[in-house]
């Protein structure tokens, strides 16, 4: 679309359609952490439409996102004002009330937030970041995968080719077999030796007691962050651990919340180092900014969850931004399936600033093949 026909800032733009449709895609081999498997990652997408511009946006979670997007969100988004994307993801989050405004309900909010995000930006021919007000030039990333079902040799191929890309932090899962999580961590510290630091993530594997005791056997094998040693519902458990921890080591969670309530608990509570959060559950790009802000009242570092291309032009305008977690599933599918992908370049993401919105145009004919 010409620059010159586009509607003003101050026009009314309503969306005219909304698609959202679904794709699961296998890993290339059986995954796990510290309390879950898995062998397939399921995408739901949504693309919405105005001013004849289409913008996408996307979550990944069960299938049953999409059909609840598709049967009961999807009237309540058509005919809304894509200037005033605050206005319809608040009006979005009061409809859901019914059905919990968290899980299922919370994470096809998301979707749909990000997409008309992506489609606002569009619609001005601006990258996301510069929209939103940027404050960093590039995100910081670290490797994360180490699964628990990994041979050595998978780990090592894993983290050599993250070295690669000059990522120098780097992220395995623990917490699935307490007496042998010393001994696969010190192998991953020989692996990566001192070229990068080392987080762990128990996905709240861990007893209150077993934590703190992994805590000093992992910083005397310098690991700098252990990300849910327990459930992050348990906040008191998440701040004894912080209190007690060595202090080297940084307490990590918050991916697993829904709304900001949610995270002004675990803020309060002192229950992180870093508060994590991820716009693909939390309400979208909306919310994200809400709880990086909140990050930055309270004077602690922010780190985005999983789908690192959907993150990055959010985390730039964000000052208390930290880190982003390249997960490997979600890198994986984001690089199959989308174009304008940018490549990591020493360890971090820089946008391409030619490209509107969050830079990404799906591959539909390619993934087809994974379509539900």
């Amino acid at each position: 679309m010409n620059y010159n026909t586009r509607p003003a800032v101050r026009d009314v733009v309503l969306v005219e359609a909304l698609q959202v449709s679904a794709y699961t895609i296998p890993t290339e081999s059986p995954e796990s952490d510290g309390t879950i498997k898995w062998n397939s990652t399921t995408l739901v997408l949504v693309q919405v439409e105005a001013a004849g511009i289409k913008g996408i946006g996307y979550t990944y979670a069960t299938a049953s996102v999409a059909h609840y997007i598709q049967y009961t969100l999807k009237q309540m988004v058509i005919g809304r004002d894509v200037m005033n994307i605050q206005a319809v993801t608040t009006y979005l989050i009061q409809e859901i009330r019914n059905n919990g405004a968290t899980g299922i309900a919370m994470m096809a909010v998301s979707a749909i937030d990000n997409a008309l995000w992506d489609l606002k930006a569009k619609i001005l021919d601006l990258p996301l970041c510069v929209l939103l007000g940027q404050a960093k030039s590039s995100m910081l990333l670290y490797g994360s995968g180490g699964f628990t079902s990994y041979s050595d040799l998978q780990l090592k191929t894993q983290f050599e080719n993250w070295a690669a890309d000059g990522i120098k932090y780097i992220k395995m899962k623990i917490g699935r077999d307490a007496a042998m999580d010393p001994h696969r961590v010190a192998y991953a510290k020989e692996v990566i030796g001192d070229n990068a630091e080392l987080f762990v993530d128990a996905n709240g594997g861990y007893t209150v007691k077993q934590a703190l005791q992994m805590a000093d056997t992992f910083t005397a094998q310098q690991v700098s962050w252990f990300e849910e040693p327990v459930t992050s519902d348990n906040l008191k458990g998440l701040h004894f651990i912080r209190e007690h921890a060595p202090a080297v080591m940084n307490i990590a969670a918050g991916e697993y919340g829904y709304t900001l309530q949610y995270f002004e608990a675990m803020v309060n509570a002192g229950a992180v180092d870093v508060l994590q959060a991820d716009a693909t559950r939390c309400g979208g790009i909306t919310n994200f900014l809400k709880a990086g802000y909140l990050a930055e009242a309270y004077q602690i570092p922010f780190s985005s969850h999983c789908a690192p291309a959907l993150h990055l032009h959010a985390a730039l305008a964000l000052p208390s931004f930290y880190i982003a977690e390249y997960f490997y599933d979600h890198a994986r599918i984001e690089h199959m399936l989308f174009d304008g992908m940018v490549t990591v370049k020493d360890g971090k993401l820089v946008p391409d600033y030619t490209r509107p919105g969050l830079g990404l145009e799906f591959k539909y004919e390619d993934a087809l093949k994974y379509k539900l």
